[in-house]
């Protein structure tokens, strides 16, 4: 494991706004988790200029700092030195995260807190279907048959996974009765019993019910004068999430007044007697109806407008992961897989993956820095895989436009999934491996939408991110030459200069090469900025050492504080810019040492700066170097480039034409 550095560590804690500000700390696989008394104190940019820290967002109340799996053991166990504070579950951390939140952020969460511990067994499930369709499918190998029909060998082999596929499905209400339970302060064996109870097989099946109703024999129990239908509740979510709560808050109520001695045989027959009567009584016929006019409601308006639902839904989903609000629709897709046979909210939630995926990616190409690069990388991928945390609040949500063309192009593919009634028989699926949730027949328009997702965001994001960097850099470095040119009339007395300028009887000033190399045309360096020729005429060198020699007797008008570029200014009071490598700024000075200052006058031959060539490769950028005579200058008549091919810093490299005083 990588040895950490304790500085880190602490500039960590400073930046979440000291010990002081953290009420609770854990750490999950890949990130240190904090509940903070005020998140306003968070130094965000201190933060990225972490080496340790990959990124950084709030959620549900807590504000987690992305550091990478295995590293996160170390920096949280070294955290906890540092801070003499108290190891924290994540149980502890949620508790204190939640008490900031209002109810509605409570609901949510607690809906997240009981489908997430289930989702495992959804995804295998939904996993091992889509293998049983692929088995299965007409037309998918085969014309007009399945594979199981060409080869009847495996017909039983695809029954088999169809058997273990179906069963988290069949029993989904024990499954969700298990985690609300638990969620709700319960027991989660009682919790087992009550969602196995809702799917007796001696009840109706719910999939039967609306056939039953059709024949008029839907069964009922004779209770006390009343009929009881005597249904199951198979795909149904609301039944079992209240039922779980009454009888969580019966259990927690009998566990306060029954003594010791007499629970074990008292409080579990007593919750599930009333839990159950109360469900097939009341709670069961009610949000059965609610369910069902919530499902028929979403039909209907997906029926309706199916344009405008993909719309919404397919662009605004980002949103909802952003609020937290997405992990409400795991039970929409499970009742309408229940109620439908099939949701169309789940296709367009894993196309949602994919877009803000390639958006992600696009930036690796648009980010300069090799950190942020790697951020963009790794969480493009856990995007495309379904998971798109680290993608929205690690890179597209800093950066703003590439979250927004991630939901441009995950609308499109929903308008586009939408129109043609896309379904998913099975949910948990997301990323690239969700065609597997999607019915076999409609793989095609499915691959579609994905491209519309690939396409789309991946090349307005890396085009516009482009243009940023274009505009940003040209602004960047004519405001460099502006304010150098600047401190040269404030700081420097041109009556100081080492020759008097009057004195110097020449039209035409012939520079040599400051450095050894290649001499390259500006059109070759790789940044539009100065191929372009928007800081004026010139040529550029590749270094074949690293060193940079002035080139004329003057005065050195700037060095820039990070000491990647330098501007000179002779006798005749023209300036030159020497600035080695490309977007080397980004280094911060590292791999730079300068041998001259501001304001000193500097010799022909003199040495003044020296760089790490390896260093600067190694950190991914470019190191030609271009040398500009920045436009706007009074005596500049005309630039003449001088390309020779190689340079030994006696090689003339540039004519500047001069006017006359």
């Amino acid at each position: 494991m990588a040895t950490i550095d304790k500085k880190s560590v602490e500039q960590i804690v400073r930046a979440v706004g000291g010990k002081e500000n953290i009420e609770a700390a854990t750490h999950c696989v890949t990130r240190l988790r904090f509940a903070l008394y005020d998140e306003s104190k968070v130094d965000v940019e201190a933060l990225e200029s972490n080496d340790l820290v990959k990124g950084q967002f709030s959620s549900q109340g807590q504000f987690q700092v992305v550091i990478g799996p295995g590293l996160v053991d170390k920096v949280y166990e070294e955290m906890i030195t540092l801070t003499g504070g108290e190891r924290s579950s994540k149980d502890d951390v949620k508790k204190a995260a939640g008490k900031k939140q209002n109810p509605l952020q409570q609901a949510i969460k607690a809906l997240a807190d009981i489908f997430i511990p289930i989702l495992p067994a959804i995804i295998t499930a939904g996993l091992l279907l889509g293998i049983n369709n692929i088995l299965t499918g007409a037309g998918i190998f085969f014309e007009g048959e399945s594979l199981v029909q060409v080869y009847p060998q495996w017909k039983d082999f695809a029954s088999i996974i169809n058997t273990i596929a179906s069963t988290a499905f069949a029993f989904l209400p024990a499954l969700i009765g298990w985690s609300a339970v638990m969620r709700f302060g319960g027991s989660p064996l009682l919790g087992i019993v009550l969602g196995l109870i809702l799917v007796h097989p001696d009840l109706l099946s719910a999939y039967g019910y609306a056939d039953a109703v059709s024949a008029g024999n839907v069964p009922v129990w004779h209770l006390f004068g009343f009929d009881i239908e005597k249904i199951g509740y198979q795909g149904q979510v609301l039944p079992v999430l209240v039922s779980a709560y009454i009888l969580a808050r019966i259990e927690g109520f009998l566990n306060k007044r029954i003594p010791d001695s007499f629970k074990l045989l008292l409080v579990a027959p007593i919750t599930l007697l009333i839990t159950g009567f109360l469900a097939f009584i009341v709670i069961g016929p009610m949000t059965f109806a609610i369910g069902n006019a919530i499902t028929s409601g979403l039909v209907y308006i997906f029926d309706a407008f199916p344009a405008l639902g993909g719309l919404i839904y397919g662009g605004f989903y980002s949103m909802l992961v952003i609020t937290g609000m997405h992990h409400t629709f795991l039970a929409v897709d499970v009742q309408l897989i229940g109620s439908e046979g099939g949701t169309f909210l789940w296709p367009m939630l894993a196309l949602s993956n994919i877009a803000q995926g390639s958006a992600a990616l696009a930036m690796m190409f648009v980010f300069k820095e090799q950190k942020s690069k790697g951020l963009a990388f790794t969480s493009s991928v856990s995007a495309f895989l379904g998971v798109t945390e680290p993608a929205i609040f690690g890179v597209n949500i800093r950066y703003k436009y590439p979250f927004f063309f991630g939901m441009l192009g995950s609308a499109i593919a929903g308008v586009v999934l939408t129109l043609n009634h896309v379904l998913a028989y099975s949910i948990g699926v997301g990323g690239i491996p969700g065609f597997l949730s999607i019915f076999s027949n409609q793989w095609g328009i499915f691959f579609v939408g994905m491209a519309v997702v690939l396409v789309v965001p991946f090349v307005a994001t890396m085009l516009y991110g482009k243009l940023l960097n274009k505009r940003e850099h040209t602004s960047a470095v004519k405001k460099s030459v502006k304010s150098s040119a600047k401190l040269v009339e404030t700081v420097n007395d041109k009556e100081q200069l080492t020759t008097n300028r009057n004195e110097i009887p020449t039209d035409v000033l012939a520079i040599v090469a400051p450095i050894v190399g290649k001499i390259l045309s500006l059109d070759q360096v790789p940044d539009p900025a100065f191929a372009e020729r928007h800081m004026g005429q010139g040529v550029a060198i590749e270094p074949s050492e690293g060193k940079v020699f002035a080139p004329f007797d003057g005065k050195v008008a700037l060095i820039f504080k990070t000491k990647h570029a330098i501007m000179l200014e002779h006798a005749t009071g023209v300036q030159m810019l020497i600035h080695v490598g490309i977007n080397t700024v980004s280094l911060k000075g590292n791999g730079f040492t300068s041998h001259v200052e501001t304001g000193e006058d500097v010799h022909a031959g003199q040495l003044l700066l020296e760089f790490d060539r390896d260093a600067i490769s190694g950190a991914g950028y470019s190191l030609v170097t271009p040398i500009i005579i920045p436009d706007g200058q009074d005596r500049v008549e005309r630039v003449e480039e001088l390309l020779h091919g190689a340079s030994n810093r006696r090689e003339e490299i540039i004519k500047v034409n001069l006017k006359d005083e």
